[in-house]
Order: structure tokens, then C-alpha cells, then sequence
């Protein structure tokens, strides 16, 4: 089979067919029918290139175009978007795909990465005036007062553009777990906080993939039994290679965490919006999950409003079922009086049994019944805020 320049339409065709046979062949990586392969793709390219007018890449029209070539349903695509919801928002154009349905859908279906992203300069991307530039002067984040909206977020998104980009974190921001719709510009500034404050932390100890198992999950909640303990995980994640970040969320935003994987490890981002130890142990197992299931070996982040119903989103599913594996694993919660009395007594001697605060347990008590005006003197309200002194709660 000799390999020749393209030169007419009849040599692109018969081109499209060799390629065809050999793939059918599935030559092994190294020997000569692959190297022919690899040569008659890069002369098809270079004539499509040269011959073929495109307009900019359709993401949606790629994943269609593959849907229709392998037979796949909306329910096949599932798996690499998140959940039935978010593959029709995808594919009706509502919602744009993010980074890691766009390595998803590559990886899975070789829809070819550049028809997955379709550029767009980053100034027709924003409306710079959209950002809550006085909440943010307010905050301390932002000390220029006078100058035009889009001059002042760039310097305060700069720090953060190098290892991220504007775009792709902007597009990053749709990745999101809430039933309500979230400001994408209150989202986007406070998650920038949270990667300048993680950067500007000198953490001398490299995370290693797979640190964060059921085992470690396990060792981290039983701090929760020490006073101070949010403050004592801080100290741990760190010692592993894991920052966790505390910033209130902005406006809008209806925030509670968000898990990240950033080149240089995991960041967890809490807001603490509400100041209760149940809510915290939970809220930090369930970023943990996510980094351990969702996101080891990438670089992408996911948003959640945890009072979202996440029935229809298989990822939000399995963060929650481990989170609540970890702090109360179900065949002890199945044997314990706790799950059928609504009983303070019930509630402390689950805890001392796992070595848990009893808040863990009371909040899994509350959600459990569908009562959250019981236990309330046991879910240690008050008590979250207080253990990191640096974070201003005004």
C-alpha cells in the first residue's frame, strides 16, 4: 500500500478508504502498517485544511455527528456529562460543556478535542460590568477603587490566569451542583479568591495521588471529637498536600464548597454558610469525594449548593452516598437506635461508638427523619466560624 501526496478529490477519497482498512487492522503502535496510518491521517488533515472551507467548530453538532456514527442515546452520554438534565442542556445548547466533559467526551468517544472547543476571544466572553465589583472592594479583595470595571478584575484575575486561564476557568464555573441559578460572575470572582489564597500558601508538602482513601477519610473524621476540631482537619489536609480554603460565598451564589484539582494538588473551598459542625463534616467529606472519585488525575473543579436534590446527577450521588459512607457507615447505622428514635441519648451513644462528635450523628438524625427542628443543642451551632480567626464573617 504506497502513501502519496493528496493532490485530487479522487486521491482524498481513496485516502478515507485506506485509512478505514487499516484501522480495521488495528496495527500495533510501531510497526509499518501504523506508521502508514499515521502518515495518510496527517495528508487527509493537510487537504481538508487546504481544500475544505470550515466555520468555527460546533461542539454540539461533533457530539451529534458521533451519536448518530456509533448509535449513542442521551442516556450513553450520561457517564461523561453528569446527569439526563445536563446532557439535554448540552446538546439543546443551554448549557456550554465544561472541561471535564470535554476530556470526557474525547476520551471516551474520540470526538476530536479541537471540535469539542470552540475558542472565543476572552473579551467577547465577558461583560466586565456584570462582576460584583463593590462587594468585592467591600470585602478587601480589590483595593483599587477608581478605575474601569474590566482593568480592576483583570489585575484581581491575574494571579490566577497563568495556571488556569481566564476562559477556561469562566467555562469551569458551569460545572455545578444547584437546583437555583447561580451567578456565573459572583461564582467566578469568589473562586478566584480561593485559588489566589491557595497559591499565596507556602505548603512545603507534595499531595500524592491516591492519598485521599476511605482509610484517610476515616482518620480525618475522627478529629471531629477534639475542640477546635475544623481547625485541627485544616492542619491535616495541609500535612498531606491538600489545602482547605474557608471564604463566605458572594451574593447569589447559594455556595456551600467547592472541590478543585489544580496542577499543584486538591483545594477545597468552603463557604461555611451554615456555622454548624454537622454541616461542616459533611460539606468537607463530600469535596473529599469528589477529588477521590471525580477529579484525581485532572485538572477541573465542582461547585456545590448542597441543598440541591441530586437524583438525576450519578457524580453528586456517589460524593454524598461516600461522604455519609465515611462519617456513618450504614450497617452500623442500621443497627443502632438511632435510626429509629428521635433521642438524644440515641444520638450520643452512636457517636462514642464511631468515635465521632455527636453532631455528625444528630445531622444524620435530622436529615434521616426529615426534621431539622430536632437535636438542635447537639449539631454544634456556633461553633465552625470561630476556629479560623483570619476569615472576616462581616
Amino acid at each position: 500500500m504506497d502513501v502519496k501526496i493528496i493532490k485530487t478529490r479522487g486521491d482524498y477519497e481513496n485516502a478515507l478508504k485506506r485509512v478505514e482498512e487499516l484501522l480495521d487492522r488495528n496495527p500495533r503502535k510501531g510497526t509499518t502498517l501504523a506508521h502508514k496510518l499515521d502518515l495518510l491521517m496527517l495528508l487527509i488533515a493537510d487537504y481538508e485544511k487546504k481544500s475544505f472551507s470550515f466555520g468555527p467548530p460546533n461542539p454540539i453538532d461533533a457530539i451529534k455527528f458521533r451519536m448518530d456514527q456509533q448509535g449513542l442515546t442521551h442516556r450513553d452520554l450520561i457517564p461523561y456529562i453528569g446527569s439526563r438534565s445536563k446532557v439535554s442542556e448540552v446538546l439543546s445548547g443551554k448549557r456550554p460543556l465544561t472541561l471535564s466533559m470535554i476530556r470526557a467526551l474525547n476520551a471516551a468517544f474520540g470526538i476530536p478535542l479541537e471540535s469539542l472547543v470552540a475558542p472565543r476571544p476572552v473579551n467577547g466572553e465577558f461583560d466586565w460590568n456584570r462582576f460584583p465589583l463593590k462587594e468585592m472592594i467591600r470585602r478587601g479583595w480589590i483595593e483599587v477603587k477608581k478605575a474601569t470595571s474590566e482593568l480592576t478584575i483583570r489585575n484581581y484575575l491575574k494571579p490566577v490566569e497563568t495556571s488556569w486561564g481566564i476562559s477556561a476557568l469562566y467555562r469551569m464555573t458551569n460545572n455545578v451542583r444547584s437546583a437555583r441559578t447561580m451567578d456565573k460572575y459572583s461564582l467566578m470572582a469568589w473562586n478566584a479568591r480561593i485559588l489566589t489564597q491557595a497559591n499565596a500558601i507556602a505548603n512545603k508538602t507534595r499531595y500524592k495521588a491516591g492519598t485521599i482513601t476511605k482509610k484517610f477519610m476515616h482518620t480525618l473524621v475522627q478529629l471531629s471529637t477534639h475542640e477546635n476540631s475544623p481547625y485541627l482537619a485544616y492542619e491535616f489536609l495541609k500535612k498531606n498536600g491538600i489545602l482547605l480554603i474557608v471564604e463566605p460565598h458572594l451574593p447569589k451564589t447559594y455556595l456551600d464548597g467547592v472541590a478543585i484539582m489544580s496542577s499543584n494538588g486538591p483545594i477545597i473551598g468552603l463557604t461555611l454558610r451554615y456555622d454548624r459542625l454537622d454541616s461542616f463534616w459533611f460539606c468537607l467529606m463530600h469535596e473529599l469525594a469528589h477529588i477521590s472519585l471525580h477529579l484525581e488525575g485532572k485538572e477541573d473543579m465542582i461547585f456545590d449548593d448542597l441543598d440541591s436534590d441530586v437524583s438525576d446527577d450519578p457524580i453528586e450521588t456517589e460524593a454524598d452516598q461516600l461522604a455519609r459512607e465515611i462519617l456513618v457507615p450504614k450497617d452500623v447505622w442500621i443497627k443502632s437506635p438511632a435510626s429509629r428514635l428521635k433521642s438524644p441519648a440515641a444520638a450520643k451513644s452512636l457517636a462514642k461508638k464511631l468515635n465521632i462528635h455527636v453532631a455528625i450523628v444528630a445531622g444524620k438524625m435530622r436529615h434521616h427523619f426529615k426534621s431539622y427542628r430536632i437535636l438542635n443543642n447537639l449539631i454544634g451551632t456556633n461553633e465552625v466560624r470561630e476556629c479560623f480567626k483570619n476569615v472576616s464573617w462581616r
